[in-house]
């Protein structure tokens, strides 16, 4: 007889490799083919929802890892959440309009100047579409769920619909204007800017100091005294009109070789020192207040600078004497307001110079600029100081390019009317982490008003008409009448149709006697579009407002959870989200962040074809991703070997009970009937359970996956599988002790396959393939109700003192190996001497099976001395005896064909 052939080996065609990249495309086929997204909704109708609102990626490429990260872990909070028991319902969203798609068509051989822009738009148009699809190909081959047959899409002719009827509600009240004011321009894009398309970076800049002669000093200063102004962009120099004091500062006049000059007096001999100026009689100080309106001669042009006062001027750098463009700076612009300055600007759209700069200058780009207009200056004997700084300075977060402030007319949304409303919703929200809410409640507090228009093609245009006077039209019935024909024929109209064919039929205004109407050619920036998402997508398609959940990177404080609050709140009234939770960036695995631009970044793609999605998803989910996280091959080789841990569990769990021809659910046994050993380690699975869920709750994905691979490795594969391989293998087929023992993986299959599922998904569907937990899907399936054990605080307790003497065993076992008094644990013969508590506790939960608990063929208890270790005293042996051929336990029987009682009994 074959003994090997009579032992109660696992058995599985479940395999051991998951080989991933060829067996996920087929789960995905199968979702697909049975509906997966529209069945989990059925499954839960009449159920609480949560509602996570997608954040729209914008259309343009190929996914990247940042989409991965942020995909994956919301798939992974949809579907704990389903399990959980709530109905999730999901629309995927993508923002479509603006500047990328633009350049992309140009880039194509199409310039939209040479073009109808209506025509312009219609390729804008499809190719926006076209990426929607190569992006959601490559979400869904993440192993996703959700509508994505229906996503939202900004260029909808509904979304758009609705985004005109919110700019029209915020325009009746007041809350949408037209002003001009300094905004990001750039010049690369030909466009304003909002903040949240600002990003800063360290550049090298000119920085000068320039005199400005005193040409009438009103009583105070003679005309042989000059203010000496400080900035770091000289091209701004032409459009000076004011020189901004500090009224409480003190400033000193001081004579020199280059003239009498005006500083602030705590400056004086760090200034003199730069200048590289020795002559210093300081000949009297002032108060800024005692020289307002004093006037000055600028140095490069006929015409007067005003010495103004401002609380925006400080002492930490410079001369104390702002040089002051209203047309070129925010401070500048309200404080030139409050003097009745012009707002003055001398550069056009694309970041040039203008003729009335003069010849000498016009034409140049503002860099160019810097260098000419400081020569200039330099001849004319106004410049005291050149030097370069390494500062941070905005740069166009599209192009990556420096912009400039510049004064222009601009369409406007008004933050300061609702600021204090913004700020308290900001308070009510559940902002995870915490300082997401400090941050936003700075950000709302600290910002201007928000610019609105895009002088771009392809866009919402902002569904304003002039009157003959120039007077903008803001009328409840024209601006729904403009949203009906978007949402009947797209905002394309707005350029196939002259003025009066998009206004009411009949529509008359008393600035239009002759009923002469011309329409508003900048469009909507895009972050109006995404923006106004909660209404154009969630309560369009009945999810209701607000949402339970916004989540994106943390980019979006300042974009998209920015916009949809102030949107979201003047519009409805509150915040559009109860909880904003937010990610970090991806890294590489030398801390750079991964970006197109830096050549770091890796597709997705080449991941999930290499590895597998569900390695992927593994990773999502086991970094810190609040944080900013690394990726590198080295990382993913760990995340595979952690994976390879929970498979291979997974699969010493299903072949041990092998539901084709071995264990089923009518085979469990009562859990009262359990040995304390079996109960334990229920006891630990179903702690696991709860704690697990409760991770899951509260969006702690790498607790999740650590106390179940913790699980998994240690207690199960480490530990309670590695010594009931001795009941499994060897016992009868139903033995009521391997029955016990299959009783456990069973649970532990059930609730493990389930607390899996939200992450590895096509590998937990793998598994219910074999295991059966639900009949179509384990997606359709719930977390489980955790099993209450009798007793199961003193079993805890009672098992941590026994862990302890198994340590102890443990540790003598590895010594008497390494002095080669032994090979393998079953050649051991233990003793064990322990207090009279323990000794009870080992008799209570161990029997006479002590030795097959410490995995060796002799093991007893006694009180002679041996060799002391943390909690008991051990000797270890060699076992006397031979091994028995079918259980490999050491024996001293002696029937004849050498096997032990235990197996002789097995097989008679």
């Amino acid at each position: 007889m074959e003994y090997k052939d009579t032992l109660l080996m696992p058995k599985t065609s479940f395999e051991m490799r998951g080989k991933l990249p060829s067996k996920e495309p087929g789960f995905q086929k199968r979702w697909k083919e049975m509906s997966i997204y529209e069945k989990m909704l059925e499954k839960r109708e009449g159920c609480e929802a949560f509602v996570l609102h997608d954040g729209p990626p914008y259309a343009n490429g190929d996914i990247h890892l940042g989409h991965a990260l942020n995909k994956v872990l919301k798939d992974v909070i949809l579907r704990s959440k389903f399990m959980a028991g709530y109905k999730v319902p999901y629309i995927p969203g993508w923002d479509t309009h603006g500047l990328p798609i633009e350049t992309a068509i140009q880039k194509l051989g199409h310039n939209r100047k040479e073009m109808e822009l209506s025509d312009f738009r219609k390729l804008c148009y499809n190719y926006a579409l076209e990426q929607v699809e190569r992006q959601k190909a490559g979400f869904l081959s993440l192993g996703v769920v959700g509508d994505y047959d229906h996503p939202y899409i900004t260029l909808q002719k509904e979304f758009e619909a609705h985004q005109i009827d919110i700019f029209g509600k915020m325009a009746m009240n007041g809350l949408i204007y037209k002003g001009l004011k300094p905004v990001y321009w750039s010049p690369s894009s030909e466009t304003a800017l909002a903040e949240a398309e600002i990003e800063y970076k360290d550049i090298k800049s000119p920085t000068i100091f320039v005199k400005f002669a005193v040409k009438d000093g009103k009583g105070v200063l003679d005309t042989d005294t000059s203010f000496v102004i400080w900035t770091t962009t000289p091209w701004t120099i032409p459009a000076n009109l004011a020189i901004c004091l500090n009224k409480d500062y003190t400033y000193a006049l001081v004579e020199s070789e280059k003239g009498k000059l005006i500083v602030l007096d705590e400056l004086v001999d760090s200034l003199w020192d730069k200048f590289g100026l020795t002559v210093k009689n300081k000949i009297a100080t002032y108060k800024g207040s005692e020289l307002e309106m004093i006037t000055c001669q600028h140095p490069l042009y006929d015409r007067e600078s005003l010495v103004i006062l401002g609380d925006h001027v400080t002492a930490d750098a410079g001369t104390g004497c702002v040089h002051t463009a209203p047309g070129f700076g925010a401070d500048d612009f309200f404080i030139g307001q409050k003097y009745g300055l012009p707002a003055y600007c001398n550069v056009d759209e694309h970041g040039c110079m203008m003729e009335e700069c003069g010849e000498w200058l016009a034409g140049q780009y503002v860099d160019d600029a810097n260098k000419t207009v400081t020569q200039k200056l330099d001849e004319l004997g106004a410049l005291l100081k050149l030097e370069f700084i390494t500062h941070s300075y905005p740069h166009d977060w599209r192009t990556k390019k420096p912009i400039i402030f510049r004064a222009t007319t601009q369409w406007f949304a008004s933050i300061d009317k609702i600021r204090t409303q913004l700020l308290d919703e900001i308070a009510k929200v559940d902002w995870i982490p915490k300082w997401g809410e400090q941050r936003m409640h700075n950000m709302i507090a600290d910002r201007g008003d928000w610019c609105i228009s895009r002088q771009r093609a392809w866009g919402v245009p902002i569904p304003i008409f002039y009157a003959e006077d120039d007077t903008p039209i803001m009328d409840e019935n024209v601006f729904a009448h403009v949203a009906a024909l978007f949402k009947e024929h797209g905002s394309n109209i707005w350029f196939e149709k002259e003025a009066n064919e998009l206004l009411p039929e009949g529509y008359t205004h008393p600035g239009s006697p002759n009923n002469i109407f011309r329409k508003e050619t900048d469009t909507m920036d895009v972050w109006f579009d995404s923006g106004s998402s909660h209404t154009g997508a969630m309560m369009d398609r009945g999810l209701g407002y607000p949402a339970d959940l916004y989540f994106e990177g943390s980019d979006q404080y300042r974009g998209w959870f920015n916009s949809s609050l102030i949107i979201g709140t003047a519009v409805h009234g509150h915040s559009p989200y109860k909880q904003v939770l937010s990610h970090g960036f991806v890294m590489d695995g030398k801390g750079v962040k991964m970006s197109k631009s830096q050549w770091n970044a890796v597709a997705p793609g080449e991941i999930t074809k290499k590895y597998g999605a569900d390695i992927l998803r593994l990773w999502a989910a086991s970094v810190d991703y609040q944080a900013d996280c690394s990726m590198s091959d080295e990382i993913m080789k760990q995340v595979s070997e952690n994976y390879r841990k929970v498979r291979n569990t997974f699969r010493f769990l299903l072949a041990n009970i092998n539901p084709e021809t071995d264990f089923t659910k009518e085979d469990l046994v009562d859990v009262k009937e359990l040995s304390l050993l079996d109960k334990y380690m229920l006891i630990r699975l179903y702690e696991v359970n709860e704690k697990a869920k409760k991770a899951y709750k509260e969006y702690r994905f790498a607790d999740v996956t650590s106390m179940l691979t913790t699980l998994m490795t240690n207690e199960f594969s480490s530990y309670y599988l590695d010594y009931t391989k001795d009941i499994l293998y060897i016992e009868k087929k139903d033995d009521v002790k391997r029955r016990q023992v299959q009783t456990v993986l069973y649970h532990a299959l059930n609730v493990l396959v389930r607390l899996w599922a939200p992450i590895l998904v096509h590998t937990c569907e793998e598994v219910n393939d074999f295991f059966h937990a639900e009949d179509e899907s384990i997606h359709l399936g719930s977390f489980l109700e955790s099993i209450d054990v009798e007793e199961n605080e003193e079993i805890k307790a009672e098992m941590e003192k026994l862990m302890a003497v198994r340590s102890d065993v443990f540790k003598a076992l590895e010594e008497a190996r390494a002095d080669k008094i032994i090979g393998k644990s079953l050649e051991a013969y233990v003793k064990v001497h322990v207090n009279e508590e323990l000794s009870t506790l080992i008799n209570k939960y161990c029997g006479a099976h002590f030795n097959q608990w410490l995995i060796v063929s002799k093991a007893e208890l006694c009180n002679e001395e041996l060799k002391a270790y943390d909690v008991c005293q051990v000797s270890v042996e060699k076992c006397n005896g031979h091994v028995c051929p079918r259980c490999w336990n050491i024996t001293d029987s002696t029937a004849e064909d050498g096997l032990c009682e235990r197996c002789a009994s097995v097989l008679k």
